[in-house]
């Protein structure tokens, strides 16, 4: 977060979050957040039309992350969270130079928590091939603890099969299980489940790796962040909001109708619809 561009005037304590991720893999930082400080309203967007993110480039994902960003801005959204680890390896930095809210985004969360879950000092990270060829989680890590050994792996058929709800599917395990196969072989103690679709197959992948290997799921470790951001700010809601304020907003850049579907399987707090837009308008 770079405080020297925040305009504090602007932040308002009954405004809205705003979230955003490649497709449905925000989410699970949706989730977290509507469970660790459920008076927050929250926009959502997902970009549907151009998910995945990992195998764009830098260029690319910075470009349609500032339209994401002008999009949630029209929102006078109080602080804006990129639930993607791919945004966070590749523009977030741009974004916080831009941006005049709080910006956040999910690497340095779980890179801390993987720090302090380790005993053998030798973590895994699963995320897509821009995320592991960014190094950011290695650099945030190393700078921790310079001894500590990382193994990065990409894994870019995950992203599609979660996408298209392959979540408990013969398909998925067999994949799964090849990527995670040297890493078991390596004998790592702690994985990095590096990208926010992941944590939806939690429980296969954590099958594959045995109970001896700690999951580290940076959506929870994110949404903790936030809330820890927003009461040293004074922005945390006290109250919900009332009856018909339509608490939470969901817009895609394509196939609404499979988004919410998706959605309401996952967030079991009733996704009423959810909005395609045309996001190259911002």
């Amino acid at each position: 977060m770079t405080e020297t561009k925040i305009n504090r005037e602007l932040l308002k304590k009954n405004a809205p979050i705003g979230v955003f991720d490649s497709g449905v893999g925000g989410l699970t930082v949706v989730r977290e957040i509507m469970r660790q400080i459920p008076n927050e309203k929250i926009i959502y967007f997902g970009d549907t039309a151009r998910v995945p993110y990992g195998s764009k480039s830098k260029d690319t994902v910075t470009r349609f992350s500032e339209q994401i960003v002008r999009f949630l801005r029209t929102f006078q959204v109080k602080t804006i969270v990129a639930a993607c680890n791919t945004v966070s390896a590749y523009a977030l930095d741009v974004l916080e130079k831009d941006t005049d809210v709080p910006i956040i985004g999910v690497v340095k969360p779980g890179a801390k928590t993987a720090m302090e879950a380790t005993k053998n000092r030798r973590i895994g990270v699963i995320a897509t091939e821009a995320t592991i060829g960014s190094g950011i989680y290695a650099n945030y890590i190393k700078a921790l603890n310079e001894t500590v050994e990382i193994y990065g792996k990409a894994c870019p058929l995950l992203v599609p099969l979660v996408e298209e709800g392959l979540l408990e599917d013969p398909v998925t395990d067999e994949i799964a299980r090849r990527y995670l196969t040297e890493l078991i072989d390596i004998d790592i103690d702690t994985l990095i489940l590096g990208c926010t679709h992941y944590p939806l197959i939690r429980s296969t992948l954590g099958r594959i790796m045995g109970p001896e290997v700690a999951l580290v799921n940076p959506a929870y470790e994110t949404a903790r962040e936030l809330k820890e951001m927003l009461g040293e700010l004074d922005l945390l809601l006290d109250e919900p909001p009332g009856l018909g304020s339509n608490q939470y907003q969901f817009y895609v850049s394509d196939k609404a109708d499979k988004f919410m579907h998706f959605a309401n399987s996952i967030i079991k707090y009733g996704i009423l619809s959810a909005k395609a837009i045309n996001i190259e308008e911002y």
